[in-house]
């Protein structure tokens, strides 16, 4: 619900405030003096486009500003999604600056515009004469059916049940394109993994083999010069062993002659026996050097097999190859299991697709079985209206599954006798489509959440009885909607809760279009120059009474 409207600086409005009733709202005025214009402000709130020329004073910013009341309107999930703070009371401003720079806000946080166009489109309906576009988009259609029909419970089942068919259809499309590259590379891909596993690589030997390699290809050289060091150790003559005995002896004689020595002693004995040791070492690893040309030979080939691999796959390490072979024998046994993993999958898919179908003709036939009901509530309305010839018919086709269902609809409208059903964007007359319109939200009034109904001189082009039922349904859809009317019919004008007027103001230098609240007296001297002109009679004022009255 609109709570209120502010206009600064927009085309002849200079600044201007208003406060509609949340049921029924009267905008009445002279013509040119701004009516329209407070349309275009307004528009400005839904997201349309806008330039420096809707500017009054070319050198200040234009604001349009509107709060509403947005508690049953289910908008908590595009606040959370936009991050936006929520309130009850929404604030929906626009700007345009003197350089032609637009700006949204909602609560006071900048938005694009199209999230402004997404958010206005939910709090303000402007209908029009010209209003043609929405009424003849078949999602629209769709969408006023399944409002009369009260799909919300099959809806919400189909749309779970297609939510999981679209899923189950990624998974197995996406299992194909996957099965596809598979059967393409399968036999390159056994090739490299038989390659691999030839070797039986095992993480961690490539160094232990290169450092065999190393030692094979120098066991006669490394063998002598060991055999060398454990000559030096143990010769009779100059061995070292021999010499640290003669030091081990001495060192004996010093600690029993002074103490002192003692230290020393056990420092030496310490650095005997780890000679002894690195000599008994020396020997051990003699003993194991070994001259095998052969097993340096099987060596050298496995490491260059090794390093021919690592080269071809493109990694530094012994241990990638082991990696690579692990995802080689995985794509492998894809490969070779996907006939039963493709079956899985298409047995899933089909089973999704089944329970899709089910909930779709459930939500079908509960559509269907409204349209004899909608056409005729349809007509009669229309007939109300002014348009007893009036025939409308819905037609369902069946189409395959979309998020709204298995139907595609399109409504058909004739307006006159003998004229050939037609869809509804190829209808040609702004006064019939106008009032067709007007009996769509009439009708869906009780069974939807509407946004504020602005009707714009939707009652051009009739008067009398028309006009009076017109206005009649007005009020029936302003008690639980919110609906403003700008209207030039007496009869319309009141009608309404509150009644504001427009009109010109030429006091200034330039004429500004200024809006007031009518009280009651007021009323009756504009419903009275509406009836007889701008010096009303005592019977048009009488007349503007009796309008009231009713």
């Amino acid at each position: 619900m609109l709570l209120s409207l502010t206009i600064q600086n927009y085309a002849l409005i200079d600044q201007l405030h208003m406060k509609p009733s949340k049921g029924l709202s009267m905008i009445t005025g002279e013509t040119g003096a701004g009516k329209s214009i407070m349309l275009g402000a307004a528009g400005l709130l839904l997201g349309n486009r806008a330039d420096t020329k809707v500017l009054l004073y070319e050198d200040k910013k234009c604001i349009i500003e509107g709060v509403f009341n947005i508690g049953e309107y289910g908008l908590k999930d595009f606040f959370e999604q936009e991050e936006l703070d929520f309130e009850e009371n929404c604030i929906v401003r626009r700007e345009i600056s003197p350089s032609g720079k637009s700006r949204s806000f909602i609560n006071d946080t900048p938005v694009l515009l199209e999230k402004l166009r997404f958010l206005g489109g939910k709090l303000m309906d402007v209908h029009s004469q010209h209003d043609t576009l929405q009424l003849g988009d078949g999602a629209y259609q769709l969408r006023l059916i399944d409002a009369y029909a009260q799909t919300g419970t099959e809806l919400k089942s189909y749309q779970k049940a297609f939510k999981a068919f679209r899923k189950d259809q990624s998974a197995f499309q996406e299992l194909q394109k996957k099965a596809s590259e598979l059967q393409k590379e399968a036999d390159f891909n056994q090739f490299q993994l038989e390659e691999l596993s030839a070797l039986t690589l095992q993480k961690g030997e490539q160094p232990d083999l290169e450092s065999k390699q190393e030692v094979l290809e120098n066991a006669e050289e490394i063998k002598l010069k060991i055999n060398e060091m454990l000559h030096l150790f143990n010769d009779e003559q100059v061995g070292i062993l021999q010499g640290m005995e003669q030091v081990q002896n001495g060192m004996g004689t010093l600690e029993r002659l002074a103490h002192k020595f003692s230290e020393l002693k056990e420092r030496f004995q310490s650095l005997l026996i780890e000679l002894k040791d690195l000599e008994a070492t020396l020997g051990d690893e003699e003993a194991e050097v070994e001259v095998d040309f052969e097993k340096l030979d099987e060596i050298r080939d496995r490491l260059s097999k090794i390093y021919q691999l690592q080269k071809k796959h493109g990694v530094d390490s012994l241990d990638e190859l082991v990696d690579l072979e692990k995802e080689l024998a995985e794509k492998v046994f894809q490969a070779q299991n996907l006939d039963e993993t493709l079956s899985e999958a298409d047995a899933n898919l089909q089973k999704s697709l089944l329970t899709l179908k089910e909930a779709g003709k459930a939500l079908s036939k509960k559509r269907a079985a409204v349209f004899p009901s909608f056409q005729k509530e349809m007509e009669k309305l229309l007939s109300e209206l002014g348009m007893e010839n009036a025939k409308l018919k819905v037609d369902l086709t069946s189409i395959d599954p979309s998020s709204h269902g298995l139907d595609q609809i399109e409504i058909l409208f004739s307006a006159n006798k003998g004229t050939a059903l037609q869809p509804l964007k190829k209808v040609a007359s702004g006064g019939e489509f106008s009032r067709l319109l007007f009996a769509i939200k009439y009708l869906m009034a009780d069974k939807m959440a509407l946004p504020t109904l602005i009707f714009d001189e939707i009652d051009s082009g009739i008067s009398g009885e028309v006009a009076l039922q017109m206005v009649r349904m007005m009020k029936k859809i302003s008690e639980q909607h919110q609906v403003i009317c700008i209207t030039h019919l007496p009869q319309v004008a009141g009608q309404g809760d509150l009644h504001y007027f427009v009109y010109k103001d030429n006091s200034s230098k330039k004429t500004i279009s200024k809006i007031k609240e009518l009280n009651e007296e007021e009323r009756i001297l504009e419903l009275a120059k509406m009836i007889g002109g701008a010096s009303p009679s005592n019977s048009a004022l009488e007349s503007a009474k009796e309008l009231l009255k009713r």
